[in-house]
């Protein structure tokens, strides 16, 4: 009889296949985050890690990759299906991401938010709760409950204005971030001997989806 997997089995599946491996013991006192061309590292706070497996499951029901415009496309997916009513700080982490995802692919961001606004999301305690209980077997279970399954009663022009807002403060967000980060990297590759032009060149990423 072949095995069906489940649920702890796809996710497992899907750590293994991002190349995250397996997170045991201690969580790190920073995780390292995308803000445009740079690895930014932040601090690695409880609600990171409160809500970290099931961000990775959206990323399972949407079909969104680990990638910085896949990570802007499921940041700018939870904020439709409202994770800044759920925590602000979660809200503030997606718009860290978002920002990234602006910058490289506007419109991709516009689709996956407004594909949201038709979803719903893990993070309430009661559905974190369910899952954990093993409410539903697999992701295809969680799909069919949770994407694109509940149209917005909001009309989409207010949802327009929503995301805008959003945005906006996701790239004040970047740049109060991204450019202190720029500087230091900047002045500490220059300060090892690498020319202005060398500190300066982009380089060349296979990240990017």
């Amino acid at each position: 009889m072949p095995v069906v997997d489940t649920l702890a089995s796809e996710l497992a599946a899907f750590y293994r296949r991002a190349g995250f491996g397996e997170v045991i013991g201690a969580r790190p006192c920073t995780v390292k985050v995308y803000t445009g061309c740079l690895l930014v590292p932040l601090p690695n706070i409880e609600a990171r890690h409160t809500y970290l497996k099931y961000h990775d499951l959206h990323h399972l029901i949407t079909g969104y990759s680990v990638g910085r415009i896949g990570e802007g496309e499921v940041s700018a997916w939870e904020l439709g299906t409202g994770s800044m009513f759920v925590s602000p700080t979660l809200g503030t982490m997606n718009l860290i991401a978002l920002s990234t995802g602006l910058v490289l692919q506007r419109r991709r961001m516009w689709k996956a938010f407004r594909r949201g606004c038709a979803s719903r999301n893990l993070y309430p305690a009661r559905v974190r709760a369910q899952v954990d209980a093993g409410a539903w077997r697999d992701v295809a279970a969680l799909r069919s409950m949770f994407l694109e399954s509940a149209p917005s009663r909001v009309p989409i022009a207010l949802r327009a204005v929503e995301f805008g807002a959003y945005a906006a403060v996701s790239m004040l967000v970047h740049f109060a971030i991204a450019g202190p980060a720029v500087i230091a990297r900047l002045v500490t590759d220059i300060g090892m001997g690498m020319s202005v032009f060398e500190a300066v060149k982009p380089a060349k990423r296979a990240d990017l989806y």
